[in-house]
């Protein structure tokens, strides 16, 4: 019966190697040579990015998100319809820019539960009851846990793989492309490569329907 407090304190200890390890792969990165930004396709998808649709899709939605930004919420069943209204013509994207205070480890859970095959579920359950967890746009991770009980993650698992080396490098990937790519806020969107020209989701819908009639 006291298994899950022993789990639940190994995912706390992960958290804590998690925030030493992204702080060190940064200082790292920081400390070479710097070069000259350019930016290209290479920094838009990696492959450990998660993704929705057909692999094949014509039109490709890249998104940066934040899973604590409020705005990032409001968007995600929208941009859920836009998808289902051009069924295997579209692809989304998920980059992880965790830019609120806190939401490095929230997004280390949803990285861990990508490689269970559980992103999706747990991103829907975090977004669903965001205001849960999220207080004054800081990410408080240790209250998530509750409303993960019902996605089938193995907890063990998530606390070995919260710990990988690799896991953190992805996510401070995804932190180096937004900085390569300008991404300064969340949610930011890329289709086909083609920033918004300015904030809303009118200027998304309208790239997409440039996008689709491009590929007719």
């Amino acid at each position: 019966m006291q298994k899950k407090p022993v789990v639940v304190a190994a995912v706390i200890a992960a958290f804590a190697m998690l925030a030493l390890g992204l702080w060190w792969y940064s200082a790292n990165q920081n400390s070479q040579s710097p070069q000259a930004v350019t930016v290209d396709r290479t920094a838009l998808i990696r492959p450990h990015s998660p993704s929705m649709g057909k692999a094949d899709a014509p039109v490709v939605i890249v998104e940066f998100f934040d899973p604590a930004c409020e705005t990032c919420r409001t968007f995600y069943p929208l941009v859920k319809q836009l998808m289902a209204q051009h069924p295997d013509r579209m692809r989304l994207v998920m980059r992880y820019a965790p830019f609120h205070k806190g939401s490095d480890k929230v997004v280390a859970v949803l990285e861990a539960a990508r490689r269970q095959g559980k992103f999706w579920p747990v991103l829907e359950a975090l977004l669903e009851n965001q205001k849960d967890w999220v207080s004054n746009h800081t990410a408080k991770a240790d209250l998530i846990w509750p409303h993960l009980d019902g996605v089938g993650l193995n907890m063990e698992q998530l606390a070995i793989d919260l710990t990988a080396p690799d896991l953190q490098q992805a996510i401070a990937q995804d932190l180096a492309d937004a900085n390569t790519l300008g991404v300064s806020q969340t949610p930011e969107y890329f289709v086909n490569g083609r920033p918004l020209p300015s904030f809303g989701f009118e200027q998304l819908q309208q790239l997409v329907r440039e996008e689709l009639a491009s590929v007719r």
